[in-house]
């Protein structure tokens, strides 16, 4: 498969503009297409209905998109599946029609750019209902906004030829008017992980990692009292590292001890896995971090050159408790520091996508230029990734950069030791046993 792209607001509200203006095309190759081949196995799925295709967009997307818009493009007599596209759903119907304009001129220009015009798009329209509302109001709804994307797609000489609303566990098509096939109380969605879909992609490898709300929920900022203790936490904290940093006599020693930091914590984190993956997996590492030991790490992060080193931990035994270290670092970015989550989201995302997971790794890095949309790493990395680049090439320039470094580190170490001594090695303390000031129990 080739890559997928995106680029959205993580909040779900409106679309997010890439640096030229316009959302960023998903451009892949997906696991199935209508008379496509598949993804692996040299085996081939027919999606012919409505069901199917609404069945497949977890497996293109690699989650299950809340309040999106999506947008899929098709080539060839059989409708095969290229590139595809994801925004959040403004929140202001004014904004409708820009919207519509911009995700088509970008789908269809887009493809064009990397092989060929589209023949069709299938457009799918998700929200869940608010409360007190059904499904089928959130349909009826989102009808304009679906009929402006068909206008403008078909003002660019491409028709959509499927047009669907997902919602509260139904879909509904824009596109049918049969009232046999397409009642108006509309269909329920096949049941997860029952179809020859879901089995077809659990052959090929491909994984649904929950929905959109549960991924970001695993990067977005703490909430009441703990949020309250780690702002004030960072407060005092600021107070004291940033005269440090912007003097450039002690920059180099508020680095090393960042550096240090970061890699107890994840010694730390590493000596105490989670009993699962579940939901309680983020409670379990915040609770490993003090708020004063993160407020620290995100304050020295804000260094570029702190947070270069700090990328090269994305690889074998360094990237699982560096994503973990990096993930609740963003959730402690609370209150006035909210920009100061596009370093950890950043360094985040830069890990999801070296290790192959890459769905997550543009939402960690589209969350990463909602924290701030001028920061210039997560709007390289965001770019490389949405454009299929294989993240080898910098991962190579990593560590080759580590390799330079580290010998001139052992010296200078070997320098400062004092002879017949070897450096000790801090061992982490248990969790249980750890009483680190303003830390939660």
């Amino acid at each position: 498969m080739t890559k997928n792209q995106e680029s959205r607001d993580p909040s779900g509200t409106r679309p997010r503009k890439a640096a030229s203006g316009k959302p960023s095309l998903h451009h892949a190759a997906p696991p199935t297409g209508p008379g496509g081949p598949a993804a692996a196995a040299d085996s081939q799925i027919t999606l012919r209905s409505p069901a199917e295709l609404a069945d497949a967009l977890p497996y293109m997307l690699g989650f299950h998109p809340t309040d999106s818009l999506v947008m899929v493009a098709l080539h060839g007599e059989g409708g095969r599946f290229g590139g595809r596209l994801r925004v959040g759903i403004p929140t202001d119907r004014g904004e409708w029609e820009d919207t519509a304009r911009q995700v088509a001129d970008c789908l269809v220009h887009g493809s064009e750019r990397r092989g060929g015009k589209p023949d069709g798009i299938v457009v799918f329209l998700c929200q869940d209902p608010r409360s007190g509302e059904s499904g089928q109001r959130v349909m009826t709804r989102l009808r304009p906004l679906a009929q402006r994307i068909r206008l403008a797609c078909g003002a660019l000489d491409v028709p959509v030829l499927e047009a669907l609303c997902l919602s509260g566990g139904r879909y509904w098509s824009y596109c049918c008017p049969d009232a046999r096939c397409c009642p108006a109380e509309g269909t329920a969605l096949t049941v997860p992980g029952t179809s020859v879909m879901a089995a077809a992609a659990t052959y090929a490898g491909l994984r649904v990692r929950g929905s959109l709300q549960e991924i970001e929920g695993r990067l977005t900022p703490l909430r009441g009292p703990l949020a309250y203790e780690q702002e004030r936490a960072l407060d005092l904290a600021a107070t004291a590292l940033v005269p440090k940093i912007l003097d450039g006599a002690t920059r180099e020693e508020v680095g090393a001890d960042t550096l240090e930091l970061a890699r107890t914590l994840m010694r730390r984190l590493t000596l105490a896995p989670p009993a699962d993956g579940g939901p309680c997996a983020e409670d379990w590492d915040d609770a490993l971090l003090g708020h004063d030991e993160a407020a620290s790490l995100i304050l020295g992060l804000q260094d570029r050159e702190i947070r270069d080193i700090a990328a090269e931990w994305m690889e074998d035994e360094e990237a699982a408790p560096a994503l973990r270290l990096w993930r609740a670092l963003a959730r402690r970015c609370v209150g006035a520091y909210g920009e100061h989550a596009a370093a950890p989201l950043t360094l985040a995302g830069w890990v999801y996508w070296s290790i192959g997971d890459e769905p997550t790794a543009r939402i960690a890095l589209g969350l990463a230029l909602r924290a701030d949309a001028d920061y210039r790493f997560a709007q390289l990395l965001h770019h490389a990734c949405n454009e299929g680049i294989d993240p080898e090439g910098l991962r190579e320039c990593l560590r080759a950069e580590r390799g330079r470094r580290e010998p001139r580190r052992e010296r200078a170490a070997a320098v400062t030791r004092p002879p017949g001594r070897r450096p000790r090695t801090t061992r982490p303390t248990p969790p249980a046993r750890r009483r680190t000031a303003g830390s939660e129990q």
